[in-house]
């Protein structure tokens, strides 16, 4: 005759209910319709989905920062572009070369009895406009001027210089001022970047705009 199962001892009954909740759980886990099993399914699938998503972040990421080095470069590369529209400008911008010009022989003592325009010569990339300027003043201001000219926000090239002492000159046009010691002539040549309208009529066509006399 079997024995009733709350007559076995009380480990072995222990052991059962251990065994069943085991095969309960193992059966909650893993069964057909389980709902942990289909929520397991659920995290497995977007496991799957996140790998390429993750990814893809990752590259994402690595655009983000080097959109933030091209703007760097970008900022950079405006700023070299704003100091050379200063050096060679667009336009020829004549007066305030003249003004320039002018403010820089007074500041060193400097007069300036004339100035001449030359044709515009065109290169590839920019145009050279030349004048051909006199002046005269004490030997140390002269060379006070050029250094001038060499500060200038625009770039200016100086040639075809040529240089007497007071003495060896006759027939002085202007009145010089005390300590003047040298007068000359010399080529100054400034540069920009954009054809202005008439710049094909007017190459060629040399003009003159002589500067006001000090007296």
């Amino acid at each position: 005759m079997a024995t009733p199962f709350r007559d076995w001892p009380w480990p072995i009954q222990a052991l059962v209910f251990v065994a069943l909740a085991v095969v309960i759980v193992l059966l909650g886990l893993y069964g057909p319709y389980s709902p942990v099993a289909s929520v397991r399914d659920q995290l497995e699938a977007a496991k799957k989905q996140l790998a390429p998503l993750q990814a893809e972040v990752n590259t994402l990421r690595t655009y983000d920062q080097r959109k933030v080095e091209l703007q760097g470069k970008i900022e950079a590369l405006k700023k070299q572009l704003d100091t050379l529209q200063t050096i060679v400008p667009e336009d020829k911008q004549v007066d305030q070369f003249m003004l320039m010009l002018q403010s820089a022989a007074a500041a060193s003592n400097v007069q300036i009895r004339r100035l001449t325009t030359k044709p515009v010569v065109a290169k590839e990339y920019h145009y050279e406009m030349p004048f051909e300027i006199e002046a005269d003043g004490p030997y140390f201001s002269v060379l006070d001027f050029f250094t001038r000219l060499g500060r200038l926000s625009r770039i200016i090239n100086v040639g075809d210089l040529t240089l007497k002492g007071i003495g060896e000159t006759s027939g002085q046009k202007f009145h010089l001022t005390p300590g003047t010691s040298v007068t000359g002539t010399f080529m100054i040549t400034t540069f920009f970047t954009k054809a202005s309208e008439n710049a094909a009529a007017t190459a060629g066509q040399p003009g003159a705009k002589p500067a006001a006399a000090k007296k």
